[in-house]
């Protein structure tokens, strides 16, 4: 390198020392300046401590970090193949981007997928049929407490807060939402203008921080939460226990990015970092939790209120269950969030190694609520991972009366899965506060976007479950999914999981969920 440059110097005072021939030519300046940046590029190389790659192969090693930074598009782009691309595959990817865009999603010349690799599901079609339902169902969602009712739709935006989306992506989701006539989940972020300008249903959710409804001490402000909750664009109110990709953890949202926007949506001062604890000051045991959701009914005007959680202790579930039966009152829905759903941002250890998948989450809160005799009363709500018809359906037949989406929300609005949500340098538009990467995202365009994928992904469930022979989301049963266990055996969900009845926990508890059942105590969060 050194030798570089001393040849590009010793060009250059050639050059300087008159050389006619050599002026003539730029191409010659060009090149030797050129050569002297990258011998002086080679003298820093040796010289800085922080790369050892630069040190030992000074200029040349800088190619490593440039096919590092190329690497993801390498790899989605060229690599992967239709079916094995995570978070989500190409072949998911794409069939929300076709039915967004209004066209056939269909593929000629069958699946690419090893239907005999153990693991791999499959739906049961029926011999005989039916037709397919001209109205897609909805779920009345509200127990006996509840005064103002409201029928959701099978499939939902799932919670994602302004701040972690753009101004535009919200009011994209929002418009779709009006349009299709489905729900919006806030997100824990507040509701900002850009959450109610549209006119669609919302979700709102409120996290550890109280959002819109704290106190200068971060508190839970009753006043502020029952002004909001009034709101008639609010429908429903959930309390987010946990998140499926980072369960346990707080936030902090630091001075820098809390601007004027921010700090008036979510009610905390300007330019002052703001902190998430991972757990509520408002209750601390399973009835307290219990009490809290029914006075965030009563202080909402009797709106269908709920939370949210990713499933970890199944015998903490059933303290909360057991406070359920004692305290008389109950929750008017439970969303389950598996481990396998998104994030902006999320500590690696927290996405891959804690939590709850969705299927054994939902099947935990399922079972819990029917042997506890309370699964008539509260509505199950399912999220993490679901884009497609077939994942809805599964998700009902697995024990959810509803599901929510996020990131195939997101696909719909533009997302590439360029994975830059944390970054603030979306390409999209879709995950950043730059106001010139947001404009990218035209809201008349996308929230047109929104509703077609959510009608169409509807009409697709609803096509499924016609050639299962059913009309009806109460008409599907475990049996009708089936797994394969190796490539000779085949099991269905009826065969692999316990199924209680109505009211068998607190008459007579299988052997498998008794101990759990006894060691349950409402009163205190035990593991």
């Amino acid at each position: 390198m050194i030798r570089i440059g001393f040849v590009g110097l010793t060009l250059l005072a050639a050059l300087g020392a008159g050389s006619a021939a050599a002026w003539i030519s730029p191409w010659w300046w060009i090149a030797c300046v050129l050569l002297a940046l990258l011998g002086l590029l080679g003298v820093w190389d040796l010289v800085q401590r922080r790369h050892s790659v630069l040190r030992n192969y000074p200029v040349i090693g800088h190619a490593r970090f440039l096919l590092e930074t190329l690497r993801p598009e390498l790899q989605q782009y060229f690599v992967e193949r239709n079916f094995d691309g995570r978070p989500f595959d190409r072949d998911v990817r794409s069939i929300v981007y076709e039915r967004a865009k209004g066209t056939d999603a269909e593929e000629p010349f069958g699946t690419e997928r090893d239907v005999y690799q153990p693991g791999h599901e499959f739906l049961v079609p029926s011999m005989a049929p039916c037709a397919v339902p001209e109205t897609p169902p909805r779920v009345r969602t509200g127990g006996p407490d509840c005064t103002q009712p409201y029928d959701m739709a099978l499939l939902n935006v799932s919670a994602m807060s302004f701040g972690s989306l753009s101004a535009n992506a919200v009011l994209a989701l929002n418009g779709g939402a009006a349009s299709g006539n489905f729900a919006h989940d806030t997100g824990e972020g507040g509701i900002s203008e850009y959450h109610l300008r549209p006119g669609g249903d919302l979700v709102w959710e409120i996290g550890t921080g109280y959002f819109g409804c704290r106190t200068e001490d971060g508190a839970f402000d009753a006043e502020k939460f029952a002004e909001r909750a009034a709101h008639d664009h609010v429908k429903c109110v959930s309390l987010k226990l946990s998140q499926g990709a980072k369960p346990g953890i707080g936030g902090v949202l630091p001075g820098a990015k809390v601007n004027a926007e921010i700090a008036q949506v979510r009610g905390v001062p300007q330019g002052r970092t703001v902190v998430s604890p991972p757990y509520h000051r408002v209750f601390s045991t399973p009835r307290e939790l219990v009490q809290f959701v029914g006075r965030m009914r009563e202080l909402s005007g009797g709106k269908p209120t709920g939370f949210k959680l990713c499933i970890g202790s199944r015998r903490q579930f059933l303290a909360v269950c057991k406070a359920m039966v004692e305290e008389g009152t109950a929750p008017d829905f439970i969303i389950v969030d598996g481990a396998e759903g998104g994030t902006g941002a999320a500590p690696l250890e927290f996405a891959d190694h804690i939590g709850t998948p969705l299927t054994d989450g939902l099947l935990t809160v399922h079972n819990a609520l029917v042997g506890a005799g309370l699964r008539d009363r509260i509505r199950i709500g399912a999220s993490g991972k679901i884009a497609t018809g077939a994942d809805l359906v599964k998700r009902l037949l697995q024990g959810a009366d509803y599901v929510n989406s996020a990131r195939a929300m997101m696909f719909a609005v533009g997302c590439i899965q360029a994975q830059r949500c944390h970054t603030n340098t979306c390409p999209t538009g879709v995950t950043t506060q730059d106001p010139r990467r947001a404009r990218a995202l035209d809201v008349a365009d996308k929230s047109v976007r929104v509703q077609r994928f959510q009608q169409a992904t509807v009409a697709s469930a609803l096509q499924i479950m016609a050639s299962m022979g059913v009309t009806d989301p109460e008409q599907l049963r475990p049996h009708m999914l089936q797994r394969r266990i190796d490539p000779y055996t085949l099991r269905s969900f009826d065969e692999m999981y316990e199924w209680l009845e109505p009211g068998q926990l607190l008459v007579a508890p299988p052997s498998s969920w008794a101990a759990d059942w006894k060691a349950a105590d409402p009163d205190h969060f035990a593991v």
